[in-house]
């Protein structure tokens, strides 16, 4: 069924994938330009930033208040009050947030973590209201208040930091490299001068042009367009994240992932910056999905046999000095 799945999803993909991409050239006129796509600009590299540990999030609230019952003039029960939580999440990536061709809605792993803070909210795990956001709009969608939180492969990163809040680490991810069969390529040592896709405001984007190796990097909405602009011959590769490319290559036998990590990508359930008191709900509700092994369960039915090993224990959360 799985296989089945991911085939008509591959199917549907390549049927409607779109490219949005930057309009400013930064690679030698050398390299060949895919069509309908032009180079990534190169993003600046932010300057070392003094923010203690990037992964410690505000403690969780203790106790937990019961579903329906937020406390008066928090940002929860005005949530509560509205009926809905309106998340930000992919509708592109299998098994992470993807739109079922069979059934048109949105599921995965992070839609998993998405319900579990609705279910905590309301009592009610469909009490949401999903909103498909690319790479780039997730933190305008928080700081224009058009969602509550964003559950959407989104790595923890200083910068990131300084405009939208994080949960605690909730999933772990290592930066690798799709390549079809027989490219040639083996890791980052063989992209020199190679066309490698990445999606805008992704720090996937930013790796891969501080890399030795001097890549064309291309800059596309979604990391789907990634993976037709790749089958069409039109990129050499594709630099993000490992359960990103598993789905990838499960929809492609034609293609695989190679390389040693490029660097790590911890996953946080992002908030507005000034919401804390969501940030410490949303940590007691995956303290909760933790324990309760939900998390596990949600891994072992979308991610077990798309990426290797067992099913790893979750990310050990570290939280910042404060109130408990």
């Amino acid at each position: 069924m799985k296989r089945a799945l991911a085939l008509a999803f591959a199917l549907l993909l390549a049927g409607c994938a779109t490219v949005t991409t930057t309009d400013l050239p930064t690679v030698p006129a050398q390299v060949p330009t895919p069509g309908g796509a032009t180079p990534a600009p190169v993003a600046p590299q932010p300057a070392a930033q003094q923010c203690g540990d990037v992964l410690a999030s505000p403690r969780p609230l203790s106790p937990m208040p019961r579903p329906g019952q937020m406390p008066a003039g928090s940002t929860m029960a005005k949530i509560v009050q509205r009926g809905k939580l309106v998340v930000g999440v992919d509708q592109n990536t299998l098994d992470m947030g993807f739109r079922d061709p069979f059934t048109g809605r949105i599921q995965g792993f992070d839609v998993d973590m998405a319900r579990a803070v609705a279910r905590a909210l309301f009592g009610d795990p469909d009490a949401i209201q999903l909103r498909a956001l690319t790479s780039a709009q997730r933190i305008p969608a928080l700081q224009h208040g058009d969602v509550d939180i964003v559950v959407r492969t989104m790595t923890i990163t200083c910068e990131r930091k300084t405009q939208v809040a994080f949960s605690s680490v909730y999933y772990r991810a290592q930066q690798r490299i799709l390549v079809k069969k027989n490219s040639g390529i083996q890791g980052p040592e063989q992209l020199a001068g190679k066309r490698v896709c990445a999606t805008e405001g992704s720090t996937s984007l930013t790796t891969v042009q501080a890399l030795p190796q001097k890549t064309a990097a291309i800059a596309v909405a979604d990391w789907t367009d990634c993976l037709v602009l790749l089958q069409q011959g039109q990129a050499d590769a594709v630099s993000t994240d490992d359960v990103i490319l598993a789905g990838m290559a499960a929809q492609d036998r034609y293609t695989e992932v190679v390389g040693p990590s490029l660097h790590a990508e911890p996953y946080g359930i992002a908030v507005p910056k000034g919401d804390v008191d969501l940030v410490r709900f949303v940590n007691g509700v995956l303290e909760q999905v933790r324990g309760s092994g939900e998390w596990a369960e949600s891994y072992r039915h979308w991610l077990f046999g798309l990426l290797p090993g067992p099913v790893p224990a979750p990310p050990e959360p570290r939280y910042e000095e404060g109130p408990s």
